[in-house]
């Protein structure tokens, strides 16, 4: 066996290493829970292949209908992990999906994008964009999938994501205000070759979880950590080869000339207390407040916590607390404080 083969080049530990011979070894979300029927939500999901030649995939989710007939919102969803790591079918993000779906009564969709190092980003964001042009395909009713032919509310379309998922999520936002939301006629033996505006398509708001969003100068905290400060900027450099650093517009939405554009008309940003990102995630609603978008932004900040705790600890008060939240984000119900650890 070649020795490089068991050299590590780059050791991100506890996500990934990768090896001098070229192969990468995740470290977490590798696992894989096959879609179905999940007793707990009673929640169906199903894989779909969007792009075969590309891997480019999603897993669809469908609550119990009592209307066979029934239109629902979608929620497009865009799972985190440093652009490095994670999958849709993972347990975690499998778990969170069937519990976002059942509360909020919505139609899921969440994106399996291709990963760095591998696939270098904006690979990424661009397999986003290419899942949203095959979601929107379908609002005349003439897609290739029929639960999104027959049960989504195309004049209700929100977008989310946790981290790196959330930075996504922001993109396509920007994406969709500043070139109009795809839309595209199925063509027999191709993807996408007819692409025009999509009038019956309204995209209605944007939940972000802890997004990953940093930037050369430092805000509230960041200062305080330099080596938390060092990882975030070490490991956007290793999915981004090609960057011009941390002020590039994919991970600084102050440097984007397209901000006023986002796509929305609200947003709801969470932050948790022990984040390194939180102050990402205040300064990111400052930024939105001056730059000419005419949306409402919310932060919630959870009080104790830290990066992604409503995954690792799905059933802590505070992430229940977030389930509530997003689902009353998503079917516009006044917000309502269900736990005190929560700062509005």
């Amino acid at each position: 066996m070649d020795s490089t083969s068991s050299e590590v080049a780059i050791d991100l530990s506890p996500l990934l290493k990768l090896y001098k011979d070229g192969h990468v070894e995740r470290l977490i979300g590798c696992d894989v829970v096959p879609p179905g029927h999940d007793p707990a939500t009673n929640v169906e999901s199903k894989d779909i292949v969007i792009s075969k030649d590309n891997d480019v995939s999603a897993r669809i989710y469908i609550p119990k209908l009592t209307d066979q007939t029934q239109k629902l919102p979608l929620f497009l969803y865009f799972h985190g992990g440093g652009f490095c790591i994670e999958t849709p079918s993972s347990s975690t993000y499998h778990k969170f999906l069937n519990s976002i779906v059942s509360k909020a009564n919505v139609i899921g969709v969440s994106v399996h994008y291709r990963r760095a190092p591998e696939h270098p980003v904006p690979i990424a964001h661009e397999d986003s964009w290419t899942s949203l042009k095959w979601v929107a395909s379908h609002f005349n009713g003439n897609g290739p999938e029929e639960w999104l032919n027959r049960h989504v509310d195309f004049g209700k379309v929100f977008f989310g994501g946790d981290s790196a998922g959330a930075n996504i999520a922001h993109h396509m936002a920007i994406r969709v205000g500043s070139h109009g939301l795809p839309g595209a006629d199925p063509i027999q033996g191709s993807e996408f070759l007819l692409e025009r505006p999509c009038a019956g398509v309204n995209f209605k708001g944007m939940v972000l979880v802890h997004p990953y969003f940093w930037g050369v100068e430092r805000v509230g905290s960041e200062a305080r950590k330099p080596e938390h400060v060092a990882l975030v900027e070490n490991l956007w450099r290793f999915t981004c080869p090609t960057t011009v650093g941390s002020d590039d517009p994919l991970m600084n939405p102050e440097k984007d000339p397209n901000l006023g554009k986002l796509a929305c008309e609200r947003v709801m940003v969470f932050v948790a207390e022990n984040d390194l990102l939180k102050d990402r995630g205040w300064y990111y609603k400052e930024l939105l407040e001056k730059c000419g978008w005419n949306g409402v932004v919310e932060v919630i900040e959870a009080k104790g916590e830290g990066h992604v705790f409503h995954l690792l600890n799905p059933d802590c008060d505070n992430a229940v607390s977030l389930l509530d939240r997003v689902a009353s984000f998503i079917n516009h119900k006044e917000a309502i404080d269900m736990s005190p650890r929560l700062k509005i």
